[in-house]
């Protein structure tokens, strides 16, 4: 295939992935004519220290063993990770990092390219990338952040790019760190972090180097004085490619000149750890992150790699690891491919599922960056333990297998006797103590006739009880007939139906002791009088419509949904009533502990979400007035469910879309429920509006709940992907959430729980197996295992 595919090809942007990939295509093919244009010289760089992982190394080593081998005699390699927090410094290991300069990267693909024959243009501006696409096969667009070619084909790339909260500079000190170091300082005016690994040692030609990044939020830098300090307000020095190099280069001269007063300022701040020695800079000054997310890495034939097409946080790795990442594929596409359509094609499809999971990886360590302040009255190992799993991406099981030492310091803090996983440990809310932390998420199931729930919920609700989980609770039961979200709904609001739900939680307390059951309270508001979930889900009846209300006259679907009415004084008391009267009826039926659902779209949550609550009078405008009718109908259901029996509040804590609930407003609804009562928080995202946005990937709702736990201090439970039960004990033993939530595992598997216990050799108290069952609590043998083993291998010439 070599040679058939892009034979004149032009690399715009001389940084590693420009560079890895012009030398990867040419060693594929030497016939291929291969340009590099890099406006800057050759050992003009930014930064100082890049790290790449032992997987993209593996990629290397296969694709080109000569980078591999100069690579390596260059690496600086350690496997601990200290965290300082209050003085006290905490270390983790079993961690492996490589690392190396930047500059020296650099100079390592510049050689191979320079051996290779691709020709490398320095001090020199490509020129467009449509002019280049019209005398070229392909044009990598390597150009970085600030792609001039992804701005100039916006259209057609459909870039989005988020800024974040935090400033932050990249320095360097003449010393190399022992272990990579993460430390806070609490000052007067808020909360800083410094994150610094070494990149070379004393084998390097100028000694022991370590990056080191100083971060803090936008206020704590504006408060601080750095603002100040910098004359040069933040990194654009990309922002202008089309600038003279020799007058640019003046520019950071002067800027770098400006930003020594502010570094010097985070040497004096972080004296501690970098033993009273200065920090230096290259091209270094103040920067907020940008996200950078594209529809598509392809038009015609120019492709985008790296910054150009994505970018991922610094907390969680390396941009040139994507980047090298990125080069590798394409090259492989493109070799393996009968046309460039198909290779550019390839090379998005594998490589956009991988950069999303990082991105995702990265968002959540961003943020818990940017949510720092609210962490750091945690204990020491808490802290430290959820710094270490702030992306997920490390968990309790692994980090039990890189240090044993240390994570069972940590699961001792959190109070979990000797052999028991924290999932497993006790948690009481008011007079109900759960026996473990497992909660059976509600699920609507859509099945019951005319309100009353039938045997099917018997058996669905009963065999998850006998499952192990500590909580059950039923899907939303609705306090009206009008309140339905479909004919199929649950309710509460006849006699028959409270005596349905009485045989259910008999059951669930007779057969399955000690595991609570709970009730979900709600009202469907504009999103009622729809199909069958799998009829339709959203879709009008076709006909018995019932009316609709809600905070606003505002369907749920344009053009498709009911426009609902909206509610009046006199309709919002008479619901209040409603739900108070299914209140007491719950109390009859049996129920431990009652949820008050104001999320995913339904009316408490329609009144909460400035994009669904248009009202001008007292119940609509700011969040004050928003909240008004929702704490009015909590307030009339905690007068009526007994005070010994918790009370929680599910919310969601965004909309996934512009101008909906915001984080601070999430924490704000969640501090008003908890001072009118709540004994917890149920923290889910989203389904308010069609248009919706989620950032769906694993556990990818926890960063909500662990926000509102830690700035509040109230209990919470978190809930979305949480699909393992190495997900619960990591989010437990972090702090980011008192109990867990699970719905489809729960569908999967009815003895999820159980099942968890056995897999991690647990089998106390607080995941019993019902005695009929427990001859199953080990998995059955799968197949013939007393076969001899082979003890002798006989040479072929043997006879």
């Amino acid at each position: 295939m070599a040679g058939t595919v892009a034979v004149r090809i032009a690399v715009i942007g001389g940084g590693p992935g420009g560079l890895y990939a012009a030398a990867l295509l040419k060693r594929l093919d030497p016939a291929r004519e291969i340009t590099v244009w890099e406006r800057d010289a050759p050992g003009d760089t930014f930064g100082f220290g890049v790290v790449l992982s032992d997987e993209t190394l593996g990629g290397i080593e296969h694709a080109d063993p000569v980078v591999h081998r100069a690579l390596q005699a260059e690496f600086v390699r350690w496997d601990a990770i200290d965290i300082v927090h209050r003085g006290r410094t905490l270390t983790s290991r079993g961690h492996g990092f490589a690392a190396l300069g930047r500059r020296r990267l650099l100079e390592i693909l510049h050689e191979r390219c320079a051996s290779l024959g691709v020709r490398l243009r320095f001090r020199t501006e490509a020129p467009p990338a449509g002019e280049l696409a019209a005398s070229h096969d392909l044009v990598i667009a390597a150009d970085g952040i600030h792609s001039l070619t992804r701005t100039a084909h916006a259209a057609h790339f459909g870039p989005r790019i988020s800024t974040h909260r935090c400033r932050y500079i990249w320095l360097a000190a003449d010393f190399a760190f022992d272990a990579f170091r993460f430390e806070t300082a609490e000052t007067e005016h808020g909360v800083m972090q410094l994150h610094a690994y070494p990149y070379a040692g004393e084998q390097s030609a100028d000694g022991p180097r370590s990056t080191v990044i100083v971060e803090m939020r936008e206020e704590v830098w504006r408060a601080s004085g750095f603002e100040g300090l910098d004359e040069r307000r933040s990194t654009e020095r990309s922002a202008d490619r089309s600038a003279d190099s020799s007058t640019e280069r003046s520019t950071e001269r002067s800027a770098e000149s400006s930003t020594q007063r502010s570094v010097e300022r985070c040497a004096e701040i972080f004296a501690g750890a970098l033993g009273g020695r200065p920090l230096r800079v290259n091209a270094s000054s103040w920067s907020v992150f940008r996200t950078v997310v594209n529809d598509r890495w392809s038009h015609g034939n120019t492709v985008l790699i790296g910054d150009a097409a994505h970018t991922a946080h610094f907390s969680i790795g390396s941009g040139t690891k994507l980047a090298v990442e990125d080069a590798l594929a394409l090259a492989a596409c493109i070799e393996e491919s009968p046309g460039l359509p198909d290779a550019l094609a390839a090379y998005e499809s594998e490589r956009r599922p991988v950069v999303e999971s990082t991105q995702r990886a990265a968002a959540a360590s961003l943020r818990w960056f940017e949510e720092l302040a609210a962490y750091t009255d945690q204990p020491p190992r808490q802290f430290a333990f959820g710094l270490l799993t702030r992306s997920r991406r490390v968990t309790h099981a692994n980090l039990r297998l890189r240090d044993p030492a240390f994570t069972r310091a940590v699961e001792d803090g959190f109070g979990s006797p000797p052999g028991t996983p924290p999932m497993f440990t006790p948690f009481r809310l008011r007079g109900l103590t759960l026996r473990n932390r497992v909660v059976v998420s509600p699920m609507d199931m859509y099945s019951a006739a005319d309100g009353v729930p039938g045997d099917f919920h018997l058996v669905h609700l009963g065999a998850r009880a006998l499952g192990g989980a500590g909580l059950v609770m039923t899907e939303m039961v609705c306090v009206s007939p009008e309140g339905r979200i479909t004919p199929g709904c649950t309710g509460l609001y006849t006699r028959e139906q409270g005596e349905g739900w009485r045989r259910i939680t008999d059951f669930v307390h007779t057969a399955s002791p000690g595991t609570a059951i709970g009730v979900q309270l709600g009202h469907s508001g504009r999103k009622g009088s729809t199909r069958l979930m799998w009829e339709g889900m959203d879709e009008p009846l076709p006909e018995g419509n019932w009316p609709l209300s809600a905070a606003s006259p505002l369907p749920y679907r344009p053009g498709i949904s009911q426009i609902p009415h909206q509610l009046d004084g006199r309709q919002m008391s008479e619901i209040c009533d409603q739900f108070a009267a299914a209140a007491r009826r719950a109390r009859r039926s049996g129920f431990d502990l009652l949820e008050l659902h104001c999320a995913h779209g339904y009316l408490l949550s329609g009144f909460l979400s400035p994009l669904t609550n248009r009202r001008t009078d007292a119940y609509g405008g700011p969040l004050e007035g928003r909240l008004r009718f929702p704490l009015e109908v909590f307030d009339a259901v905690r007068a009526e469910w007994p005070d010994e029996l918790p009370m929680t509040v599910r919310i969601s804590a965004t909309d996934w879309a512009p101008g909906g609930t915001t984080m601070e407003e999430a924490v704000e609804i969640a501090r008003a429920f908890t001072a009118h009562g709540a004994d917890a928080i149920d923290v889910s995202t989203g389904q308010v509006v069609a248009d919706e946005r989620p950032e769906f990937g694993r556990s990818y709702q926890t960063p909500f709940a662990d926000l509102i736990r830690n700035t509040l201090s109230v209990p919470v439970i978190a809930v979305g992907a949480i699909s393992s039960w190495d997900d619960v004990n990591s989010l437990l033993l972090a702090g980011r959430a008192d109990l867990c939530a699970l719905a489809r595992p729960h569908l999967h598997d009815p003895q999820w729980t159980l099942h968890a216990a056995a897999a991690q050799g647990y089998e106390g108290s607080a995941a019993p197996w019902p005695l009929p069952y427990r001859a199953g609590s080990r998995p059955p043998p799968s197949g013939r295992t007393d076969a001899p083993r082979p003890r002798l291998t006989l040479g072929l010439t043997q006879r």
